[in-house]
This record gives C-alpha cells, sequence and structure tokens, in this order.
C-alpha cells in the first residue's frame, strides 16, 4: 500500500490516531471498520485480531477491497477511527500526494499497498507475512475498482531479494539508517552491466532487451519520488538530488528493488498482449536473477546511521 512502497509505512507520529490509551485498553475492536496508514496513503480497512503484545495493542487488519495477502499486523500509531473527520483527513492526504497520471491512471486514487518493505512484514511477526514476501504484492489483487487481478505482470522475487526488501524496510523505518548516497553502483550502472552480461551470455543484444532497459530506467525515474520512497527518507531526496538530475544516477539496488514490487500495479495500466506480457515477465525474471548472482556486490550490508547523505549532486547548469 507500498512497497513501500512498499513513507516510513505509515508509522510515524503523525499517523497516529489520536490520545494514548491505556496499554490494557484497546482503542480498536475485533471486526471495526477503521482508517489504516500504509505508506504514504490512508486506506479503509477491518480489524480482524486484536492482541496485547508486550504491553502494547497489536491489530491484524484486513484492507477493504484488497486481497486477503495484504492482510497484517500493525500498531496503533497506524489506525484511525473511521470517522468523517478522518475520512476527509485519508481524501486530503490523496490529493497532496498527487500521483503523477502517467504512473497510475485509472479510476482508483490510491496506489497499491505498499508490503513489508514497506511495510509488509511485521518486524514481530515474520511468519505471518513471509509467505506474502516481499512484492508489495503486486500480484495479489488490485482494487475492485480497478483492473483485475488477470491484467497483472506477474514478477516472483526470489526469496533472497525478498528478504532483502524486507532488511531494507527495517533499517529505515525501525532503524534510522539510510543508504549512503549517490551509491555506486547506481541504477544506470547496474542497467549497463546486465546488458553487458547478456552480451557475452548470447553474443548480442536483441532490441527487445535493450527497450525494457530503457522502460526500467524511465519507470524508476519517474516512481522514485512518487512512491519508492519512505517517508523518512524524503528529505534525503531533496537533499541530494536536484533539478535535473536522474535519480538513476543517484541511488542503487536497494531502490530498484522496490520498483520491482511496484511494476506489476504500473505495468497494469499498458496496454500489453498475453503472449508479450508472458515474454515481459521472464525477461524481468531474468534480471532479477541477475541481481541475486550479484547480490553482495551491488546491494549494502548495511546501512549508514547518520541521517544525512554525504555528497549534494547539483543539476545542470
Amino acid at each position: 500500500m507500498g512497497s513501500s512502497s512498499k513513507d516510513d509505512s505509515g508509522s510515524d507520529a503523525e499517523a497516529s490516531s489520536g490520545d494514548k490509551t491505556p496499554s490494557n485498553s484497546s482503542l480498536f475492536s475485533e471486526g471495526e471498520r477503521v482508517l489504516a496508514y500504509h505508506g504514504p496513503r490512508i486506506y479503509e480497512a477491518k480489524v480482524q485480531k486484536a492482541e496485547l503484545r508486550k504491553k502494547e495493542w497489536r491489530y491484524f487488519v484486513h484492507y477493504l477491497g484488497w486481497n486477503k495477502n495484504w492482510d497484517e499486523w500493525v500498531g496503533m500509531d497506524r489506525l484511525m477511527k473511521h470517522t468523517p473527520d478522518n475520512v476527509l483527513k485519508q481524501q486530503a492526504l490523496e490529493k497532496k500526494q498527487g500521483v503523477d497520471k502517467s504512473l497510475k491512471p485509472g479510476r482508483s486514487s490510491q496506489t497499491k499497498p505498499k508490503n513489508s518493505t514497506d511495510s509488509k512484514m511485521d518486524k514481530e511477526d515474520p511468519k505471518s507475512n513471509v509467505a506474502k514476501g516481499k512484492k508489495r504484492k503486486s500480484d495479489s489483487g488490485m482494487e475492485k475498482d480497478n483492473l483485475p487481478v488477470e491484467k497483472l505482470v506477474k514478477i516472483q522475487i526470489p526469496s533472497t531479494l525478498k528478504k532483502q526488501l524486507v532488511d531494507d524496510w527495517e533499517f529505515v523505518t525501525q532503524q534510522d539508517k539510510f543508504v549512503k548516497l549517490p551509491r555506486s553502483p547506481n541504477v544506470d550502472d547496474i542497467l549497463t552491466k546486465y546488458l553487458e552480461y547478456m552480451s557475452k551470455k548470447d553474443g548480442m543484444i536483441t532490441d527487445s532487451i535493450g527497450e525494457i532497459l530503457k522502460g526500467i530506467r524511465c519507470y524508476f525515474d519517474k516512481a522514485l519520488p512518487v512512491m519508492l520512497l519512505y517517508k523518512k527518507e524524503r528529505q534525503q531526496y531533496h537533499d541530494t538530488v536536484k533539478i535535473d538530475v536522474s535519480p538513476s544516477t543517484i541511488y542503487g539496488a536497494e531502490h530498484l528493488l522496490r520498483l520491482f514490487v511496484k511494476l506489476p500495479e504500473l505495468l497494469a495500466y499498458v496496454n500489453i498482449e498475453e503472449d508479450t506480457s508472458t515474454r515481459l515477465q521472464q525477461k524481468l525474471l531474468d534480471f532479477l536473477k541477475f541481481l541475486h548472482k550479484n547480490q553482495s556486490t551491488f546491494f549494502l550490508s548495511a546501512y549508514d546511521g547518520s541521517k544525512v547523505s554525504e555528497g549534494k549532486v547539483k543539476g545542470k547548469d
């Protein structure tokens, strides 16, 4: 809802539902309809379970209109009462978030829930979310009023990369650590390396691979500021990426992987023939296997504890 994608997955103080209540008194009840933060947006949800853990209430919620694979455990700070005032707050936030039309056309004003990475994995309940994997569940189901599930290009993310996404989420949202920018290799470097790898492997590069890599770069540059950053990373983005600078020259594999969680939802609005969609799925999977093969080289094993990235990248004069 997103990931994280998929914002600090909506767990900042401003996402608070109001005054704190005594730890032994649950603010929300099972079966109650609520509003829930997921990523940078607010969704309608239903509380299915409520449990007191370590003196804090945790709620298992189902996002209305979404596949049950999105169900997850959240804290009180992610929920609000379903009141007219809070509904207005939801609508105002959606308007403020204003997603680029080229990225999210369609009737729904909501972007897909960001999954664990974006918040799909609850740190205390990895089991309940592992199956949901680190695909901001792009292939799990669209909103009722949106394109049907069969329209989605299914992208199977390797399990080790799913864990990478979960670690990424935890570093940023739980430990306040960030990817030091600019990254090396950056997204452009990785795409170039893949092109070289495929050239050596197959002896030639087909136009389709080149076009797909161009598309990945284009989607990344457009989607990053809109749906690939956690809330806590936004200041770093504004401090680092200046006008006329492409995010693909600043960010690396960590943020590129988040794009693959969102791609199915983005591609759902592109008119793709079924056979073309199948070939595209395979090519995207091949690229993910390449990331997996070079995981230790492309991805950071630890993030930076200081909240400010070192260099600022200025735009063209």
